[in-house]
């Protein structure tokens, strides 16, 4: 009766620690309520039906960017980029520190043995007697030792929740870089094409100055045209020779830039299609602001964060409850080895101890108070990181809108000024004007070409950037969200 006593006792105690330990302390996540616009703003009301659920940023990267060899070189930056490879890297430590603190769970398990062998001196202060031998050995094996933490107040669980947390927020993290990587890239190739295609115009611009210097020098040789005339001429050919020297060190540069960006040392990678065969266009409208709550890595990997602060608390709240740990061992002990591993010479041990912070100091305290500042911090960080995916994806339509209009307007610009020059050398050479209006128009022509081919970029980068900011460009073909 006695046995079936402490038999219910014990079961009443599992049942009891049982119960304590599905509780923790500390609040429960919820996500903080945001102000999220009903539609993105803006340049005009009339963009692509704003408020369409489907949206640019649901696209793979291989859909947007269409040029092969910027295909290419994404893929090869995905691969190779150092930005990548310390991603992944970071990645494997939040794996580790996870691994790490989900082994709380379980108990610790070890095993473990000892021999010594001792000679007491026969003529110390308390001597040998006669025909006792003074040289004995001692065996100890410790065939298991356990320790078990009793998770009764959560504090394990809380532990556990802020580490997995933080690993999904480096993963999270890690699709930012993904997503910036593309970016990047896109940006780096599109402004190589832009350059080349600056260069284009300067070698033309420079081969018809050229020529358009021969035909003065000989008018001025048959008393038609000025010594002045001459001298203009030569202006407008020094100007374009500067400029090509100019263009040709921005694009090496930049050729550099996209190297390093794809993980090679600096060298001049190959092009794809020229700058003004690149499309672009937003035919798919951005969607739902609310939409990038979810889509957007970085506010993704600031609400995990939020989610790890707000675990953090629960562990500093469970710090005030005592502390129960089980304890165990087993295994064998002698005096001679001999009898070691005989039954008499079992040994083991089991209880639970209990610890229970009585006075630290204020170190609890602060430590609590440490982690719900820290939560609060990790909650406007949050806020922030949601309101300026707003403000981007705001920018980059404006972007967008405002960046198509003026390189429609800079076309025509551009073939006003194409005419006005062409008019000038007509009129120079029917002896109706000075080289001076030729000049004028040759360098206002000039400075439109580039203006129109920056415009040009200009449009291809707004729709980039308008990619990213939506949360596109991380994804792969596997992970591609359906919506």
């Amino acid at each position: 009766m006695k046995s079936e006593g402490r038999i219910g006792a014990c079961g009443l105690s599992l049942v009891l620690l049982a119960a304590l330990a599905g509780c923790a302390v500390g609040p429960d996540y919820k996500r903080p309520a945001t102000d999220t616009p009903a539609a993105f703003r803006a340049a005009t009301s009339n963009t692509n039906d704003l408020a369409a659920t489907n949206s640019l940023a649901n696209l793979g990267w291989w859909r947007i960017l269409n040029d092969p060899q910027l295909q290419s070189y994404v893929a090869e930056a995905l691969t190779n980029s150092w930005d990548i490879q310390i991603a992944a890297a970071r990645v494997m430590q939040a794996e580790a520190t996870a691994r790490i603190t989900r082994s709380q769970f379980m108990p610790t398990v070890g095993a473990g043995a000892d021999w010594s062998t001792t000679r007491t001196s026969q003529n110390g202060p308390s001597g040998v007697p006669s025909g006792v031998n003074p040289q004995q050995e001692y065996g100890k094996v410790y065939g298991a030792m356990a320790s078990y933490e009793v998770d009764l107040w959560g504090r394990i669980r809380r532990a556990n929740e802020a580490a997995r947390a933080q690993l999904l927020a480096t993963e999270a993290a890690q699709q930012t870089v993904r997503q910036t990587l593309v970016a990047q890239v896109a940006t780096a190739y599109l402004s190589l094409l832009e350059l080349d295609h600056e260069l284009e115009i300067g070698q033309r611009t420079y081969s018809v100055r050229t020529n358009s210097l021969v035909l003065t020098e000989a008018r001025q040789t048959g008393g038609v045209a000025s010594k002045q005339d001459v001298y203009q001429a030569q202006i407008l050919v020094a100007t374009a020779e500067a400029s090509i020297v100019e263009t040709h060190r921005r694009i090496e540069q930049q050729e550099n830039e996209l190297c390093i960006l794809l993980g090679r040392n600096p060298a001049a990678p190959q092009r794809g299609e020229g700058l003004l065969r690149q499309k672009l266009d937003l035919t798919v409208p951005p969607g739902l602001p609310s939409d990038l709550l979810d889509r957007r890595p970085d506010i993704r990997s600031a609400e995990l964060q939020l989610v790890a602060a707000n675990a953090d608390i629960g562990q500093a709240k469970a710090a005030f409850f005592p502390k129960v740990t089980l304890t165990g061992s087993y295994g064998y002990q002698s005096v001679a080895l001999s009898d070691l591993f005989t039954s008499p010479s079992r040994t083991w041990q089991f209880g639970p101890a209990v610890s229970v912070p009585l006075f630290t100091g204020g170190a609890l305290r602060g430590n609590l108070k440490l982690a719900q500042a820290r939560f609060d911090e990790a909650v406007a960080l949050y806020q922030k990181t949601v309101q300026n995916s707003f403000r981007e994806v705001s920018d980059s339509l404006i972007a967008y809108q405002r960046s198509r209009e003026f390189r429609a307007r800079q076309e025509e610009n551009t073939q006003a000024h194409r005419d006005a020059t062409d008019l000038a050398n007509m009129r120079y050479e029917g002896g109706v004007t000075s080289y001076l209006e030729v000049l004028y128009n040759e360098q206002e022509l000039f400075s439109s070409e580039l203006n129109l081919a920056r415009a040009r970029l200009d449009e291809l980068l707004s729709v980039v950037s308008l990619y990213r900011s939506l949360g596109g460009g991380w994804q792969t073909e596997n992970n591609l969200v359906q919506r």
